[in-house]
């Protein structure tokens, strides 16, 4: 069995989390010889949670997810890190991959590992369509990870590494909407994201896309990825999914015509 801690750096960035962050240390608890978390001006109990949990907190109004991600990473201490959102939560049987991870001898023939997170929505887990198995890389060697995102956005990050990777047995658990609402809000404000995105990189809108992507996302969402075999919850996924692809290639379309006005 390997000792515990392991020479992990626990990486959070954080505000008003104090719903989300003890499920999230709390798992964690143990693991790693560090917890290092950039607070954007939390104004609940996050800081004080942090504290209970032993965190190294330092504040940074926030600079945009990739940014923000990288500041706490460049604080980080141990030579691996183990990357989370507040709002995830490692499984026991991730939890004990990560430490047969170190135990093997692993961490000295990768650079990183990826994990499946495993989404909660409506009331079970989602284990189908285009929410499963969602890989994410989160456990990386401090020196050959970076977080990467959009320059304009900076939303949607992700690690990127330069090395060999594997992949870990066990879910991480993500609680990313709390209801539909919370659902609809969020994919609003990632339609900006999106047109950002694509009038930065010069991409014109096109009613092919506008009129056949939408009914491919959800047929791709319920039908070839299984979304059908999560129930109710899948078919309104895979719809909204489908929606959400309208409404984005639409803003594209009306963006490009304030342009010529």
């Amino acid at each position: 069995m390997a000792d515990l801690p392991l020479p992990i750096s626990i990486s959070i960035i954080s505000h008003n989390e104090e719903a989300n962050l003890p499920r999230c240390l709390g798992s964690a608890k143990g693991l790693a010889r560090e917890i290092v978390i950039v607070d954007s001006g939390s104004t609940d109990r996050t800081l004080e949670i942090a504290a209970e949990f032993g965190a190294r907190v330092q504040h940074q109004d926030f600079l945009g997810h990739r940014d923000q991600k990288n500041l706490c990473l460049d604080l980080c201490k141990e030579d691996w890190v183990l990357a989370l959102d507040c709002d995830e939560e490692l499984t026991p049987e991730l939890r004990a991959s990560i430490i047969r991870f170190f135990e093997s001898g692993d961490d000295r023939r990768y650079v990183a590992a990826w994990m499946p997170r495993l989404v909660w929505f409506m009331g079970r887990w989602i284990r189908h369509g285009d929410w499963y198995p969602d890989k994410k890389i989160r456990l990386f060697k401090r020196t050959a990870g970076r977080w990467q995102g959009h320059l304009s956005s900076q939303v949607h990050e992700r690690v990127v590494v330069d090395g060999p990777e594997t992949t870990l047995k066990g879910d991480l658990l993500h609680y990313s909407f709390r209801d539909i609402r919370h659902y609809l809000d969020k994919h609003v404000a990632y339609s900006d994201v999106f047109l950002e995105q694509q009038q930065a990189d010069g991409v014109r809108w096109t009613l092919i896309d506008t009129l056949f992507r939408p009914w491919w996302r959800f047929f791709r969402a319920y039908v070839l990825k299984g979304g059908f075999l999560d129930g109710f919850p899948g078919l309104w996924i895979a719809s909204a999914t489908g929606f959400f692809a309208f409404i984005r290639h639409s803003r594209k379309y009306e963006a490009q015509i304030a342009a010529t006005k």
